[in-house]
């Protein structure tokens, strides 16, 4: 039942569709009920629920910890001491989806996308793919840790899940010394796990050796590997505290360690996005609330000081390398990237939800710097084709693309270019690889 409306001062909005101007409150004062991922609920989540509790002018904003670990309950009251709660679970991403299917929540946080699988058994409560559904808030990059005093600086992917999977047992096989390799690893229910298995077991045929140790929390995990010479684990990037990060390389691409900028271009082997899924359906108005200030500059500004990266729109200098085509080499030297690149739809040359949500920020961007008029170039790659012609093509269609979105918004575009299967930035083997290799970098002088 309703019993009072509090004023809702939205920020700036991006894609989803705008809000009503108040929020419902409830008798039990429970307003928003989230499940899902460890990697967003357990601290994240919270920082951003409790952003937006105090955008709407409630008091004493706290979180009190439940009585199951990796839960906690976000307080607060109105003027009138009327209590307001949003409650978090945080025990892995399949169970975000779980509990939407159950009614048990009104929004899946989740650190992989949605399973077909999951899809299908949430089809009651609308297209959870939708641009709406389906919210990009962060992305995350999955380091690979060491002990701090292991001498390792690099691994590949194939590397690693040979290790994982047990089929390398000892630190002398990879040119190392220490004896046999104790693995870590996340829990099952963790869509940190879902990740690492999508990116670099599954793809290859392997599954997690049964002797690693598994954890729930990340933080314990990292903990574990930092105090163990002989450990090895993968976790998100907020939690490498005091282990070592690994560079990591897939296939052709480059050594990269889990640094901000490969990281929010998604060039990192092992980037990933980190998601909110609202049902299409069954809207709770403080999810939809929640979504928008993720969204929102406030938003991205609690993402980034939670150790994620930020969807934020910034310039960087690319230093030109040999390894670079000249024409790109040549591009480093007069203009700045930007730090977006648009990815597709599998199978598509339609834009994915985040990219249509990055348009508006590019535009944004654009504008706020005086950039519309000739200052902008598109570079677009791909995956490798027998024919390197045809690749070349296909990435500069791909750029062309783009380009069509940001016209209808005013943009004149200084040129286009396609580099084709150049510069890849993940293997070309499998699926998840071409689909990282298909993008579009935007450049601005």
């Amino acid at each position: 039942m309703l019993r009072a409306l509090l004023p809702l001062l939205l920020c700036s909005l991006l894609s989803p569709p705008a809000l009503a101007t108040a929020l419902p409150l409830t008798a039990n004062g429970v307003v928003l009920r989230i499940q899902g991922s460890n990697t967003i609920g357990a601290a994240l989540g919270p920082a951003l629920a409790k952003g937006l509790m105090e955008e709407q002018g409630l008091l004493k904003v706290r979180s009190e910890p439940r009585d199951n670990v990796n839960e906690q309950r976000l307080v607060g009251q109105t003027a009138q001491g009327q209590p307001v709660i949003i409650d978090i679970a945080a025990h892995g991403s399949s169970t975000g989806f779980l509990a939407l299917n159950h009614s048990s929540a009104d929004l899946a946080a989740s650190s992989r996308p949605i399973k077909d699988s999951e899809r299908l058994a949430l089809k009651a409560l609308g297209e959870l793919k939708s641009p709406a559904a389906e919210q990009v808030i962060a992305i995350d990059g999955l380091a690979i840790i060491l002990h701090p005093h292991n001498p390792l600086n690099q691994l590949n992917t194939e590397q690693l899940a040979r290790i994982f999977s047990g089929e390398i047992h000892t630190w002398e096989e990879l040119g190392g010394v220490g004896g046999p390799i104790h693995l870590y690893a996340r829990d099952d229910q963790s869509g940190t796990y879902d990740t690492f298995k999508d990116l670099v077991l599954s793809s290859r045929g392997k599954t997690l050796a049964g002797s690693a140790s598994r954890f729930e929390s990340s933080e314990q995990l990292s903990d574990a590997v930092s105090q163990d010479r002989q450990g090895i684990g993968f976790i998100g990037l907020p939690y490498v505290r005091q282990a070592k990060a690994l560079a990591i390389v897939d296939g052709d691409s480059q050594p990269m360690l889990p640094l901000t900028s490969l990281i929010a271009t998604e060039d990192y082997p092992l980037s990933r996005r980190l998601y909110l899924y609202v049902p299409p359906t069954a809207r709770n108005p403080w999810a939809e609330a929640l979504v928008h200030f993720a969204q929102s500059r406030q938003g991205q500004a609690l993402v980034a000081a939670n150790g994620f990266v930020a969807q934020t729109v910034q310039a960087m200098d690319v230093t030109a390398s040999r390894q670079m085509p000249e024409g790109y080499q040549a591009l480093a030297a007069k203009a700045q990237r930007l730090t977006v690149n648009f990815r597709f739809e599998e199978g598509s040359a339609s834009l994915d939800n985040k990219a249509r949500q990055d348009l508006s920020r590019v535009l944004d961007y654009l504008r706020q710097h005086g950039k519309l008029d000739r200052q902008v170039s598109l570079v677009g790659f791909g995956d490798a084709k027998a024919d390197p012609q045809r690749a070349a093509l296909l990435s500069r269609l791909r750029a062309m693309a783009v380009r069509r979105e940001l016209v209808k918004s005013g943009v004149v575009l200084r040129d286009i270019r396609g580099f084709g299967a150049q510069m890849p930035v993940a293997a070309n083997s499998d699926d998840e690889g071409r689909i990282k290799n298909r993008r579009v970098e935007v450049w601005v002088y």
